[in-house]
């Protein structure tokens, strides 16, 4: 059944600046609340996935995955832009060492495979919260989240077919969410596209006006927290699964986890608790 958030204002998000060793500046915020994370990309304005950046999200990962408290994270951008992608300055510094920089390239993408990875494989639903421009690997980012709530002046693009480099891995996130005409579209003409169209591609959920973006994410966000956090984290784990095998193997594997699935504490609770018109007391278990 599909979530329909009200207008309601979220508890609000106390703020927990994420220290980063070894950085000039912190590439990345932590923002918690009850059962939340909120990990706020604060490099602006392109808040670029720089070594550092990429490093800062993966440490934030793995502190949410290691919180047995934490139940939702969310991913934003700090001012106008979600993110530009690889910072290609960056990038750019490393064609004058001797290999011409293919360690530091390779380097960057095994980083950037590793974060979105980190994501599909997080405990807890990752919801991206975006409040502008989504772009290359930015867009990758979006697409890798299990969820995407996007302002209306949102706006996605893979551009790198422009500059001579197509965004290929940005492909494995858009081709596994979006229809491939709509996936190839993007990667070969390289336009950007508006928030509305790309809740018609299916890169993201809903589209809001940017006043409420906050507060709609919010609201998912409390809504998946008050579930069990053993029965989502089991469903997201078989969706993604499921999703890469063939039918017959996929229902095959469907089946156990939900004979298992009947067998945890939670599951027994929740159905007693629905015969009984009661509301679950979950343990998590």
């Amino acid at each position: 059944m599909a979530v329909t958030p009200s207008f309601s204002r979220p508890e609000p998000i106390m703020a927990d600046i994420f220290e980063i060793a070894d950085a000039g500046q912190h590439p990345v915020e932590i923002q918690r609340a009850t059962g939340l994370t909120r990990i706020v990309l604060s490099s602006p304005p392109a808040n670029a996935l720089s070594m550092a950046m990429m490093d800062a999200i993966l440490a934030a990962l793995a502190d949410a995955a290691a919180d047995t408290d934490n139940r939702v994270v969310v991913i934003a951008g700090a001012g106008k832009i979600f993110s530009a992608g690889h910072d290609l300055k960056e990038l750019t510094a490393h064609r004058s060492d001797a290999d011409r920089g293919r360690a530091f390239f390779a380097a960057t993408m095994r980083k950037c495979s590793e974060v979105m990875q980190a994501i599909v494989r997080h405990p807890a639903p990752v919801i991206a919260e975006v409040n502008g421009l989504a772009t290359a690997a930015g867009c990758q980012l979006v697409a890798s989240c299990d969820l995407a709530i996007a302002s209306e002046e949102a706006q996605f693009c893979t551009p790198g077919v422009n500059i001579g480099l197509f965004c290929s891995t940005p492909m494995v996130a858009l081709s596994r969410n979006l229809s491939r005409k709509h996936a190839m579209e993007m990667l070969l003409t390289g336009e950007t596209i508006d928030a509305r169209s790309a809740r018609e591609f299916g890169l993201v959920n809903r589209v809001v006006p940017p006043e409420y973006l906050g507060t709609i994410v919010g609201k998912y966000a409390t809504t998946i927290a008050s579930k069990s956090a053993m029965t989502v984290k089991t469903g997201k784990e078989a969706f993604y699964r499921q999703a890469e095998m063939g039918l017959s193997d996929a229902y095959e594997y469907a089946a156990s986890v939900m004979t298992e699935n009947m067998l945890a504490k939670d599951a027994e609770e929740g159905i007693g608790a629905f015969l009984e018109k009661r509301k679950p007391e979950w343990t998590h278990e």
